[in-house]
């Protein structure tokens, strides 16, 4: 009997070194795969513009806001203004961007990534050693480092499901998760897909768990690229069958590999914003609004909703109807039931449809979404819905006719990987009474509401791939 003790507690001793190699020692572990592995002869990589060397040594390409594109050192100058305005304009903002530069490296990088804190980390240690312990026992999750231009090491999770896919097929397509500022696939967004049955790859920001680096906008998506790469090129999952998923502050590199990556299958955002200003004015003092608009902006662009309207697949926009942490409403928390008019995934909603719809958009079909944004529960939504007498079998007959007529008029050369390209100007020439009825259609099936707080699990039956023409 004691041998048989003994035996067991050497078996649990070992367990737990094992699982503490597993953490600590994962800066040691080889390299699995590297982002310039990938050979632009391949012919599977991204359409999108091919970066210079010099451009790929400092990161892969991203969306610039408006305002700063106007102040690119190669862009001429405005009237007659001289070399020498300039130069003055520049040592006058000289220290608003020193200081926009201390914030954003100190109190704001906390702030927008409270889980890069060594602190924090150390405090959740234990539940990310369990969670590991969990997805390769349970899932038979295999633990990647993969190496971003930048040189930050990735530390990633593969559950593979294509020997089971299940009745539907889940487990043949792959879903990508992209977590939140204070979330690690460890014990992340994740699960909902993978309880769902679908392939799941994990990965943790720069500076999160095993991975490397500081979680800044462009190392961030210097890992999203090499994430994706590792996906199609190793794992060798076929662009439509992997599915992009963002959760909160994840949906910046959601919407930035679907950008880039225009071939992949399907884009899913949950309890995720269209912009980060008015968020962080919202918790920052009134006085320091300007100094706050130019952090974010030079350090912070997080900027969503561009980013999505570049995309040409399918998308959904989960909402959660208790969501206090992308509303900017003035309720104290926590947030009333149904108070959903302050969520910024509102704004997300309507800059797709009018990128894609901009007819049926115009008006009425505006105005009448925007006030079915502000249903916070299903009865109040079927209810709104019902009332304008929306014919699904009429909207579906009309959006498909209108495909079909511009496939005979266009070339295929013209076509995207998804098909007729965006936007689409169906809708010209509708009554009022039928443009707002595809409106609502049309917001119906690219905005699903789940009533849940902002860090409440997703239920693995509310996780869905977004609808298909």
């Amino acid at each position: 009997m004691c041998v048989i003790c003994f035996v067991k507690a050497l078996v649990h001793v070992f367990k737990i070194y094992l699982t503490a190699n597993y953490t600590y020692n994962f800066r040691s572990w080889p390299v699995d795969f590297r982002w310039d592995e990938v050979h632009a002869s391949s012919g599977r990589g991204s359409s999108h513009r091919a970066l210079t060397c010099t451009a790929a040594a400092a990161g892969v390409w991203l969306l610039q806001d408006a305002a700063l594109r106007e102040n690119e050192p190669g862009r001429p100058l405005h009237g007659s203004r001289s070399h020498l305005q300039c130069l003055l304009q520049q040592i006058r903002e000289l220290p608003s961007q020193l200081a926009s530069y201390v914030l954003a490296h100190s109190l704001g990088r906390w702030l927008v990534y409270p889980g890069s804190m060594f602190l924090m980390t150390r405090v959740l240690l234990p539940l990310l050693q369990q969670g590991q312990e969990r997805l390769v026992e349970r899932y038979h999750g295999r633990r990647a480092k993969l190496v971003a231009r930048d040189g930050n090491e990735i530390d990633t999770m593969f559950m593979d499901r294509r020997q089971q896919p299940g009745s539907q097929g889940h487990g043949l397509h792959l879903v990508i998760c992209c977590e939140g500022n204070a979330g690690f696939y460890e014990m992340g967004c994740l699960s909902a897909p993978l309880e769902a049955g679908y392939s799941v790859l994990g990965w943790n920001h720069p500076g999160f768990g095993g991975s490397t680096g500081e979680p800044f906008p462009q190392h961030d998506a210097n890992a999203m690229d090499v994430v994706v790469k590792y996906a199609l090129h190793r794992l060798h999952f076929p662009p439509t069958h992997v599915v992009i998923y963002g959760w909160s502050i994840g949906g910046f590199t959601a919407t930035w590999a679907t950008m880039t990556y225009p071939e992949l299958g399907a884009l899913v955002l949950d309890a995720t914003f269209d912009d980060l200003v008015p968020l962080a004015l919202k918790v920052m003092p009134q006085s320091w609004k300007g100094l706050v608009v130019r952090t974010v902006r030079e350090h912070f662009n997080l900027n969503v909703a561009e980013q999505l309207c570049s995309y040409p697949g399918p998308v959904l926009l989960l909402r959660r109807t208790l969501d206090d942490v992308v509303s900017t409403s003035d309720h104290l928390r926590p947030l009333p039931s149904g108070d959903v008019e302050g969520n910024r995934g509102n704004e997300l909603l309507l800059s797709l449809l009018q990128h894609r719809y901009p007819a049926v958009m115009a008006n009425e079909g505006l105005a009448i979404v925007t006030r079915w944004l502000r249903t916070g529960t299903v009865a109040q939504e079927a209810a709104f819905y019902a009332r304008y007498r929306v014919d699904d079998d009429w909207c579906l007959a009309l959006l498909r006719s209108y495909r079909a007529r511009c496939k005979k008029e266009q070339k295929d050369e013209a076509w995207g990987p998804h098909g007729l390209p965006f936007p689409w100007l169906v809708g010209q020439g509708l009554s009022p009474r039928r443009r707002r009825q595809l409106a609502l259609f049309l917001a119906r099936k690219h905005l699903k509401n789940v009533e849940a707080t902002h860090c409440s699990p997703l239920e693995p039956e509310d996780f869905q791939l977004p609808w298909r023409l």
